[in-house]
């Protein structure tokens, strides 16, 4: 294929890379950017394997090519129509560990191909190689252990170990000069091996310490880390494509990172060096007056309850998705709102396991966008809500967090669902969130339990609404 028309080819691709994450930025137009992107991809990949340079050079390598296409669209069209939504944290962390991985496999394999002998790889070159290797490594190691964590393969909280703040930065100090040795003074493959053997260790050290709680940021890290990979491969390659779409994953990564690390009121070093979650259980505890209690309250009282309110804030949590309830919450909504009642969606930054899980969640159910309220839109609304219905949420609505600063969540913003006239936190237990931390909210006089799976739990909410209305209309 002429070279001029693999340019228009990359060109269109790039606009349509541009134009889907654009789209990504709503639910309600999220489906369609996917769509954009996917065809952006595929005019990518077409263009790239026409390349006359490539044909030239490669052609007996399609046969390889194409035999790899294949497993990886059937991997990845399987895995995308069989995961639960529960897991989509899980599989978007092992996916992009993956394109980490795949950067740092073709940053090694043109290290062994310019670098042989005495003989090194060009300046440039051999510098993108060895940056491209290092990040792609670290992006790979991490994903795959959020991917552990996430999965339950190992335990969520954080796990520190001896001199874990002090790792980090020798382990970068001694890549960095293992790099320009690399590049600059000799091709020995020890040398750039050991680079990708530390780098791989230095992912693992970031991400070992950090729990369950921090788990959104950290995605949105690793993700950002890939894009960077991507891009200084791209350089490697000389493409141009997978420059710009490096770039585009890099830096909506990073954007995305400091939003995640800004809605939690901490910076991304306290996020990785914090090690919230491996504090010990209770540690939210010792602000809660002596005698407290905690009240349970029944499916038909609460549907009576809710069923007479002026105003319905609904707070969904990672057990929400757990249960699969998003289409049980938004009949609930919906019956409340038959009755008068205003309902709103209030969404914390960081619920969930993964930025915008809840959006994404919801939106599965058909809840209408404009119900969906962001904490800084709906925290002026809870101190005149009737009833504030918690599903599933923990961290995002402690109160430790304003008032307690022995505790490990102190300072995070959180959705003030303590204000409400009345609250009712549906939860399977009373055992803590991410952070490894017990929440007084539960304790508070306002606060009725609803204990149970949530999906029963709203299904027989909606029941007990249905059969109040209908009393209603036989009185």
């Amino acid at each position: 294929m002429n070279p001029n028309v693999i340019g228009v080819a990359y060109l269109i691709s790039a606009l349509l890379f541009i134009f889907g994450l654009k789209q990504l930025s709503s639910p309600v137009t999220a489906r369609q950017g996917n769509r954009y992107a996917a065809v952006g991809m595929t005019i990518a990949i077409v263009a790239t394997l026409l390349d006359r340079s490539i044909l030239d050079h490669h052609r007996g390598n399609y046969i390889l090519i194409g035999i790899a296409l294949v497993i990886g669209a059937i991997i990845g069209i399987g895995s995308a129509q069989r995961v639960k939504m529960t897991a989509m944290p899980q599989m978007v962390a092992i996916f992009n560990g993956m394109g980490g991985g795949a950067a740092a496999l073709v940053s090694i394999l043109e290290f062994l191909r310019l670098s042989t002998g005495t003989h090194l790889a060009p300046a440039g070159q051999g510098a993108t190689i060895m940056i491209s290797t290092a990040i792609g490594c670290v992006s790979f190691a991490g994903s795959m252990i959020a991917f552990a964590k996430l999965q339950e393969l190992m335990t969520g909280n954080a796990i520190r170990y001896p001199f874990h703040r002090e790792l980090i930065p020798v382990l970068l100090v001694v890549i960095a000069a293992l790099g320009v040795v690399a590049a600059f003074v000799t091709p020995n493959r020890a040398v750039f091996f050991a680079l990708v053997a530390l780098a791989l260790i230095l992912g693992f050290a970031l991400v070992i310490p950090v729990g369950g709680a921090d788990m959104p940021v950290i995605i949105s890290l690793m993700n950002s880390l890939t894009g960077v990979a991507a891009a200084f491969t791209g350089f490697v390659l000389q493409n141009e494509l997978l420059i710009v779409a490096g770039a585009l994953v890099g830096a909506s990564g990073t954007l995305l990172t400091q939003l995640m690390a800004k809605a939690m009121n901490r910076p991304l070093t306290n996020v990785l060096f914090a090690g919230v979650g491996a504090a010990p259980v209770g540690a939210g505890m010792t602000a809660l007056p002596a005698g407290a209690t905690v009240r349970e309250i029944s499916v038909d009282d609460a549907a009576m309850l809710m069923s007479y309110a002026g105003q319905v804030v609904i707070v969904p949590g990672y057990g929400l998705a757990v249960a699969q309830a998003q289409h049980q919450v938004r009949e609930l909504a919906s019956l409340l709102e038959e009755r008068g009642v205003t309902v709103k969606y209030a969404i914390h930054p960081v619920a969930g396991r993964m930025p915008g899980h809840m959006n994404v969640l919801l939106a599965e159910a058909d809840v209408p966008y404009e119900q969906l309220y962001e904490m800084d839109e709906i925290n002026g609304e809870f101190q005149h809500t009737d009833v504030a219905l918690v599903v599933g949420a923990n961290d995002v609505t402690n109160p430790a967090a304003r008032t307690d600063a022995s505790s490990p969540i102190y300072g995070m913003p959180i959705l003030n669902v303590d204000q409400a006239a009345n609250i009712i936190v549906m939860k399977r237990s009373m055992r803590p969130g991410f952070a490894g931390v017990d929440n007084p909210l539960y304790f508070d006089p306002k606060t009725a339990m609803l204990f149970g799976d949530a999906r029963d739990s709203l299904s027989k909410l909606v029941s007990s609404v249905k059969a109040a209305g209908g009393a209603l209309v036989a009185s």
